[in-house]
């Protein structure tokens, strides 16, 4: 198993995250902030748009089961990248499309698939998308860690 770590900001992270761990080849995801200039920051303090941060998913992937290429389709299609700072209701900064890439190796698989997501004429607008480097990954709180998963099971009492 080749494990490498993946990055992408689409909106509220609870959603983006699960659309993530119902991907074969995903190992583990962990929400938070990045992209931003804020330290160690909480929900609060993004929601007051103060930190610059994107709320984000950071993936764990076997690369021997998945390919970068196979997230970046997931992330094209789990959100309208054509939205600038917002995803459906969601509005500010800290919903804005992002790629965060890794290694020069990401960042070069993430703009040829911009370009060939531009291309397509699958979106009416402009794709928004940015595309930068991981800096420090924040994570949020433990609550906000697989909210989905949490709140649509029954109570173990």
């Amino acid at each position: 198993m080749v494990l490498e770590k993946a990055t992408f900001a689409a909106g509220c992270f609870w959603g983006v995250e699960r659309r993530f761990r119902q991907v074969p080849g995903v190992v583990s995801t962990s929400v938070g902030y990045t992209g931003g200039h804020f330290p160690n920051p909480c929900y609060l303090d993004v929601c007051a748009r103060i930190t610059g941060h994107a709320e984000a998913v950071q993936i764990e992937y076997d690369r021997d089961r998945l390919s970068y290429e196979d997230l970046l389709e997931v992330f094209w299609t789990c959100h309208d990248p054509t939205q600038v700072d917002r995803q459906g209701p969601d509005r500010g900064e800290q919903y804005r499309s992002v790629i965060f890439y890794h290694d020069s190796q990401q960042e070069r698989a993430a703009r040829r698939s911009k370009l060939t997501w531009e291309r397509s004429g699958k979106f009416e607008k402009p794709i928004a998308t940015q595309i930068e480097p991981i800096g420090e990954f924040w994570l949020a709180a433990e609550e906000h860690q697989q909210y989905f998963e949490k709140k649509l099971k029954p109570n173990q009492n």
